[in-house]
């Protein structure tokens, strides 16, 4: 079978055409692929690029996430809807590692996506997850000021999304592969700094998510190397997979 581009002709012009967002503001490309494909793929891209200087041992690491939502589900319901406009809250920690934590919002403009981000300490993260977050109105910080309004309005924590990362870099178009393998959730916020959780697969059968990112354009080099044969870009949030238990 012909092998489908993962970015057609017509989507690579669009994608280099001067953006009239910040320069903090990405292209995002995913696709669900099985093992076997992750297996190539992975072994082509080790040959390429370098991983990500955070990397263990065997180039991967652990990202655990806490994600916040509405309690109609706000977030949750647009992404569903592709709505074109829309943001989500996490608190994220890597590894096993919990004294460095991070408080994020991830947003899509157009298709376009962008994330800030600020460091939470652990103890500042606890008081969060007990319902105290007035500490976060006088911080000066304004993600953590929009964060504490929002908590105001009946934000709270959802699910863990946990998984195994192999990121790969490269330069040129500021881009960044990643292989994120084993999805898995936990359903309680109150085990978010447990590194021993047994956390409940999400994929069934089981597959890894690829996503590309990078900024203005994506140089040919990567175009090429991370094609997979009859797959297409496709919406596919790792939050929305891990809400299935719910």
């Amino acid at each position: 079978m012909t092998a489908v581009p993962l970015i057609t002709t017509a989507a690579h012009r669009i994608m280099t055409t001067e953006s009239k967002y910040n320069a903090a503001v990405r292209h995002e490309l995913k696709h669900r692929i099985s093992p076997a494909e992750d297996l190539v793929l992975a072994q082509r891209l080790r040959k390429l690029f370098p991983h990500d200087k955070n990397a263990g041992p065997d180039g991967s690491y652990r990202v655990t996430s806490l994600y916040f939502d509405t309690p109609y589900d706000r977030a949750y319901r647009e992404k569903m809807s592709g709505v074109d406009r829309r943001e989500k809250f996490r608190l994220r920690y890597y590894g096993t590692d919990t004294s460095f934590i991070r408080l994020e919002k991830k947003f899509k403009i157009n298709g376009l996506c962008g994330k800030r981000k600020v460091r939470l300490e652990k103890e500042k993260v606890k008081l969060l997850l007990t319902g105290d977050y007035d500490f976060m109105a006088d911080s000066g910080e304004p993600l953590l000021v929009e964060f504490y309004s929002k908590l105001k309005r009946g934000m709270e924590p959802k699910t863990i999304v946990c998984y195994d990362r192999e990121a790969f870099c490269y330069a040129p178009g500021n881009v960044r592969v990643t292989l994120d393998r084993n999805l898995r959730t936990g359903l309680s916020s109150v085990d978010f700094f447990n590194t021993d959780l047994y956390h409940v697969s999400v994929m069934d059968p089981p597959c890894t998510v690829l996503e590309v990112k990078f900024d203005r354009f994506l140089p040919e080099t990567v175009r090429m190397a991370v094609q997979v044969p009859d797959r297409r870009a496709e919406a596919c949030s790792k939050y929305v997979l891990c809400r299935r238990f719910d």
